[in-house]
Order: structure tokens, then sequence, then C-alpha cells
């Protein structure tokens, strides 16, 4: 690392030592997981068409493939109605075949990574923590039989039909309770949702598009009570991203007439959009409607470049399904909501909670949102 080269090593604290050497152990990593990730994917179950959901048993995790995320966002409001966003999302991905794995509990055959953030929108603050683990010795995991995933002391588990989270500490952190007000909806065609053309390059992917959440905000030094809304997603496959791909602007929006949306735009190296990228739209009865890209387009409305990694993101998006007379304005709550996981995964992207107003069959509509957006940032060069 350049600020280490002129420090005797026996000078190096601690905390710095073991951060250079996990981002030592993460380059190499990734970079064989790049390298190599359709050669070893093949080794791992695929994401197929006819893949039957069930639950409450695909909360739990899936170790027969390779990558697998939960993913939770929302939006809280303390009893003098200070409004908050909230994502804290949990990330397991596996180095070998669960065939191969070994049943020591010293044994490092999985990475386990947590991001966690909160918008603090009257503040117009911004702050994100993250942890990895190795997984051994139970200090880190992902129960395939019953929905518990942890890192140390964060955790989302499931008690009953109940989401509990918790992550962080007095000066921000999380004690929440989710319970789902309408059923899980699966995303894509026929078991899969498709992220490029071929035969499994694809995700079983489902959400929880609107959750009631109640529970205890840490923040600053404060606990606040809140009350809010939140959107749970998990995605799990086995495949790596096509290699004219960059990255991808993902929407999930909650409308006040109970209504949600989720869109996805997967982008190629030019800049054109994958032909597999797809969105749903759910109807407040719980059922949905598969949307293809060719029924729905995201117009970007400006841009903002961060200070802390230079990059460019698209700030501001019009959302319009011509097909259901659906036009929706998203607007960051705060501009500067990136994450620089140079401690985990290693990549800059911006996830954050928006505001929305729009119009919907005629009708003046508002709610809430989250985008997120990977792939706008030079390629990630750890300075060692």
């Amino acid at each position: 690392m350049a600020v280490l080269q002129n420090v005797p090593p026996h000078q190096r604290p601690p905390w710095l030592i073991r951060t250079v050497l996990a981002s030592l152990v993460l380059s190499l990593f990734f970079a064989m997981s790049s390298a190599n990730g359709q050669q070893e994917g093949q080794a791992f179950r695929r994401a197929l068409p006819g893949y039957v959901h069930r639950f409450p048993a695909d909360h739990a995790a899936h170790p027969e493939f390779r990558t697998e995320w939960w993913y939770y966002t929302g939006h809280l409001t303390t009893e003098k109605g200070r409004n908050f966003g909230f994502q804290l999302t949990f990330f397991r991905h596996a180095l070998r075949p669960l065939s191969t794995q070994s049943p020591s509990r010293w044994a490092i055959h999985t990475l386990y990574f947590i991001h966690f953030a909160i918008t603090d929108e009257k503040g117009d603050t911004y702050r994100f923590q993250e942890k990895v683990s190795r997984g051994a010795l139970d200090m880190a995991g992902a129960d395939p039989e019953t929905y518990h995933v942890w890192v140390q002391d964060w955790e989302v588990r499931l008690q009953k039909k109940i989401h509990r989270l918790k992550a962080g500490k007095e000066d921000m952190g999380i004690d929440l309770t989710l319970v789902p007000a309408k059923g899980a909806v699966i995303h894509g065609i026929n078991g899969v949702s498709q992220k490029a053309v071929g035969k499994g390059y694809a995700s079983h992917y489902y959400s929880l598009t609107r959750m009631q959440t109640t529970g205890v905000l840490h923040w600053q030094g404060h606990s606040y009570e809140v009350t809010g809304q939140a959107w749970m997603d998990h995605e799990f496959g086995s495949n790596q991203p096509r290699d004219y791909q960059v990255g991808w602007d993902w929407f999930c929006v909650q409308l006040d007439n109970q209504t949600e949306l989720m869109l996805y735009i997967i982008r190629h190296r030019g800049g054109q959009a994958d032909s597999t990228s797809s969105g749903t739209l759910i109807h407040p009865d719980g059922s949905s409607e598969h949307l293809l890209l060719s029924t729905f387009q995201v117009e970007t409305l400006g841009s903002w470049r961060s200070k802390k990694s230079g990059t460019i993101y698209p700030s501001g998006w019009r959302l319009t399904v011509p097909g259901k007379k659906l036009e929706l304005n998203l607007v960051p709550t705060v501009r500067d909501q990136e994450l620089t996981t140079r401690k985990s995964t290693l990549v800059n992207y911006w996830e954050g909670s928006v505001r929305v107003k729009g119009s919907f069959d005629g009708k003046k509509v508002q709610g809430k949102g989250y985008v997120e957006l990977t792939g706008y940032d030079a390629k990630f060069r750890p300075d060692i």
C-alpha cells in the first residue's frame, strides 16, 4: 500500500495489516473468478428454466449454487417524522462446489460479505459499513435448512413469517422486524430471470415487495423507534456476467396505490442495453406481470460526480411503461449514496433511496424506492 512504503512493518497497526491482507486475498480471488468463472461455474448448479420456488424453504441458503444474495432496502420514519433510508445486503460466494467442500470447521470454502448503509434525509448524510468473513469456525454462515444468514453479530433470520434484521452499533445500527404484506413475486419467465443470452446465464430471483417494518434505528448516538416499508430481494445462480457486460441499473418502486415496480437494465460496453433486461409490475392484489425490455424506457435526467472515487453516476430518472400508462420521476433523497467497498467486494457502486412522483393510468401517484448503479467506476486498482 502506497501510504505504508516509508513505515517499518513492525510499526504498522494490526488493523491496517489485516486490511491489506484481506485486499490481497480478495483481489486474487476476484481475478481468479473472472478468469475461470465459466469453467468453475459448470461444477455448480446452474439457474435453468423450470425451477419451482417453494416458501419458506427458498428463503434459506442454496449452497449448490455459486453466488447468492439477500437484499433489503427500505424507508423508515421516526415518531417525530424524520426520514431515513436503509440498505442491508448479505452476500454468499462459494469458492468450490458443495461436493468438494471439506467438512472441517476450519475449511475455507465460502466467503460472506455484508454491506450496510443508512441515508439521513434531514441531515443530507449517508454512511455505510461493510464486513467480510471466510465462514470458518461459524464466524459467518448461511443455513440451508432455516433462513438464517450471519457475519459475526450481524444477521437476518426468519421467525415464523417474520424477518428479523440486526446490524451495526450504537452510532449506526438497526434492529428491525419485517412482516410481508404480499406474497413472494417470482421475476422472469418459467422460474428464471435471464441476465444474458445463453443457457444458464440467469438467476432464480424473487422479491417481497412490501414489508411492514418496525423497530429501532441507532444513529449518531441516539436511538429512534421507527416504522416504515421495506423491500427484500433474494437471488441465486452460478454464472458470471458475460465479458461484454459492464454493469446494471436496478430500480424498485413502492407507490401509494399499493403497486410496486422492479426494472433492471444490464449495460454492454458500448452502452446499449442487453436484450434480456426486464422488469415486473406488481398489482395491489399481489399478482404480477413480466415486462420485456421493449415495453419500458428508462431516461436519465442528470448526473453526479463522486468526490471519493471520481466516478460519474446518473442521477434522476424517468421510468415509463407506455402500455400501462405509467410514468414516474425518481429523485435521490441524498445525492451522495455511493459505497466504496475497499474492505469487502472491492467495487464502487451507488445504491440509494429515491422519492417518486408521477402518474399511473391517468391518476397521480407518489412513493418511494431504491436505485442501484454498478459498473460506472473505473477498474479497481488497490493501492498496494
